[in-house]
Formats: C-alpha cells, structure tokens, sequence
C-alpha cells in the first residue's frame, strides 16, 4: 500500500506542468571502496517553474550533498531526477550547461580577472572554439550586470571585491550563463546580516523578474521561511516538502535541531532563542 501510495504521488509529481525539476526516489551518498555512505535516500519532491526554493537543515545533513546530485556534479546512488520531464541522465554536458547554472561555496582562486570578465564565464557552453563573444553573448552578459546592479563595479577586480560583492558577481554568471535552474549552495556563508538579507531579497527579485527557479542550501532558515516559495527540510528521519505554513502543519520543525537552545515557535514561524535553556 505505501509503495503504490508513492508510485501514484510521483506520477503526480512528473505530470504536473509547472514542475521543472522532479526527484523520484532519490538516494544520495557516496562510493567509498566500493561500498555506498548513504546520506539519505527516499527523496521526492518537485519545484515549480519561476519560484525561490531553499534547503534547509542541521550541519552533515546532506543539504549540499543533494544539490551537488541535482547538478550531477556527482552521481545519484539510486531513483531519478528528471528536469523538464527528462531523465537528467539523458542530459549531454554542454546541454545540461544550459539548462543549469551552479554556484558552490568555494572560493574563487585568486586571479586578476575583473567583474566584467568573471561574469562573462557564464558564456562559456555559448561560445565558439576560440571563446569569442557575440552580441547575444554581451547582451546576456551587460542584462545580468545590470539585473544584480554591478555596473559600477565592472571593471574593478574581483580580489578587490567584498564577501557580499563577490557573492553577487558568481550570481550574476549565473544569470549570463541563462539557464532555466540556478542552484546555488550557501549563497550567504561567510556574510553579515545585512548582506545575508540583501543576497534573499536579490534572488527573490530575480524569481519574480526573470521567471528563472532558484535552488538554494541555507542555514538561514528563518529568513527562507520568510522569504521562499517553497522549503525542503532535511531531517534526521524524514525529508519535508512544501510552503512554510504548511510545514508547520507537517510539524517539519519542531524536531529540527536536538539542541534545547533553540525551538520553534509556530506563531512567529521562526527559531528563537529559548530563554529556558539558560
């Protein structure tokens, strides 16, 4: 009964048209000397087209261990992730490059490349054998500088940049890059508050602007419930899907964290300090 249960939740799941990306099943991990470390597996969801989705949970989770398989950056160990429809593993390369931008948490290395310059990476799956840009090529490039207000900053070098600039140059090649999916992990590790709330209100902004689906890991969890369409909540037991409102419903939160320092407070829908605790 529970297999048929999900068979025809997941047949809903890659059915419905506003879907672009849909995980069927999904076990995440890694092959270490021929054995899988699963990470977690029986992953099913969906995100809907032109939406700002995040996900959420403790430290070790898996948060950026999903979004590395949703790009393929590694293998899924098992079930299937199929993106407008299509089994991703029908995708080629370059026409998944233009189906999904990615921007991981490391670093850049230290380069002398400038805004402009980094920013027109994101034309790399476009452009011919010697990388020449065309004139749709510096469209995509200028639209995205201007849509993350970089103009003033074009020319500068990215090793003169601040955390919080340099966050929105990697997003801005994203945007060059012209994808349907952006997934980015951590987009505001390593930032204050107020960059942190400028970075959400950004990728809010670009959802609602450019249409594109936005897919982010954070730990800023009570900004995404405030701030995203959609959340998904890794937990040690089970994986939750949905807006905020219902994941309350779904008690999604309330067993989040072990730590008694924290708790959950449904009628603020946030985390706030527990004052019995100290």
């Amino acid at each position: 009964k529970l297999s048929q249960t999900r068979a025809k939740k997941n047949e809903v799941l890659k059915t419905d048209e506003n879907n672009i990306l849909t995980i069927e099943n999904l076990t995440i991990g890694y092959e270490q000397k021929k054995q899988q470390k699963i990470i977690a597996k029986g992953i099913n969801f969906a995100i809907k087209k032109g939406t700002l989705n995040a996900v959420v949970g403790k430290n070790g989770i898996g948060k950026s261990t999903l979004l590395r398989t949703l790009s393929k950056v590694q293998k899924p160990l098992a079930g299937a992730i199929f993106i407008n429809k299509k089994n991703s593993k029908a995708y080629l390369h370059q026409e998944l490059a233009k189906t999904i931008s990615l921007v991981l948490t490391e670093r850049l290395p230290e380069s002398q490349l400038t805004v402009f310059e980094v920013i027109a990476l994101g034309r790399q799956p476009y452009t011919n054998w010697i990388d020449s840009l065309t004139k749709k090529d510096l469209e995509k490039i200028h639209w995205a500088i201007e849509q993350t207000n970089l103009a003033a900053l074009q020319n500068n070098r990215c090793s003169e940049l601040s955390d919080g600039q340099m966050q929105r140059v990697l997003i801005a090649r994203a945007l060059s890059q012209d994808t349907e999916i952006i997934i980015l992990d951590e987009p505001t590790a390593h930032l204050d508050m107020h960059q942190t709330i400028a970075i959400f209100e950004l990728l809010k902004k670009l959802t609602s602007s450019t249409q594109k689906t936005i897919l982010i890991s954070t730990h800023e969890i009570n900004l995404a419930t405030k701030m995203c369409d959609e959340l998904i909540v890794l937990s040690e037991n089970k994986i939750y899907t949905g807006t905020t409102a219902e994941l309350i419903q779904q008690n999604a939160f309330e067993n989040l964290f072990t730590s008694k320092i924290v708790k959950f407070d449904r009628a603020l829908q946030q985390f706030v300090i527990n004052s019995q605790s100290f």
